[in-house]
Parts: C-alpha cells; sequence; structure tokens
C-alpha cells in the first residue's frame, strides 16, 4: 500500500536540512530504486521554488510498504528526524487514484 509521510521542520533548520540532506537522499533513492517511490520534495516556505534563506516548511514523501508499522519503521531512521531538522512526521495511507 502506498503511504504519505509529512514531515514538519522545525523552525531555522535549514543549514542543518542541507548538512543531512545527502543521507536523506540515499534513503528516498534506495525506495526509488526498488520501484516504491511515487513522490517525494520539500515544501518551501514562501511561494518560490527557491526559497533561499525562507528554506523550507517540512517535506512530502509518497512510498509503498506493506504495512502501515512498515511504513512507521522507516520513518523512525529519517535522517532528517534524527538530526533534528524535523519536529514530526505524520504517515497516513494513500491511494492512488490518478494519473
Amino acid at each position: 500500500m502506498w503511504y504519505v509521510f509529512i514531515g514538519n521542520d522545525k523552525p531555522d533548520t535549514l543549514a542543518l536540512r542541507m548538512q543531512t540532506r545527502a543521507t536523506h537522499l540515499e534513503r528516498l533513492n534506495a525506495l526509488k530504486d526498488q520501484g516504491r517511490l511515487l513522490v517525494a520534495g520539500p515544501c518551501p516556505a514562501i511561494d518560490n521554488e527557491d526559497p533561499g534563506p525562507a528554506g523550507f516548511t517540512g517535506s512530502v514523501v509518497i512510498a509503498e510498504f506493506a504495512t502501515l508499522n512498515d511504513a512507521q519503521t522507516w520513518a523512525d531512521d529519517e535522517p532528517y528526524l534524527a538530526a533534528g531538522v524535523y519536529d514530526s512526521i505524520i504517515i497516513k495511507p494513500f491511494k492512488k487514484v490518478l494519473p
């Protein structure tokens, strides 16, 4: 089943986010290589693809896991969470309808 992960950034963590980004992307690329990643990306803090120093408010990932428990286990190992970038991660089942 697909699950949506909504990671919420703590304030003023852009520098920490950038330091941790490579490890974060490694995990996403692993899901992509397994054919289990639908979409992933950050949420800019302002209405601009490159928010500059305004940074980001969080990220969204939609990926496939066997169970909600498996999705939670994956989220618990998120580098942004461990580094203190994320305040929390919300996980919800997701039903892909379109496209």
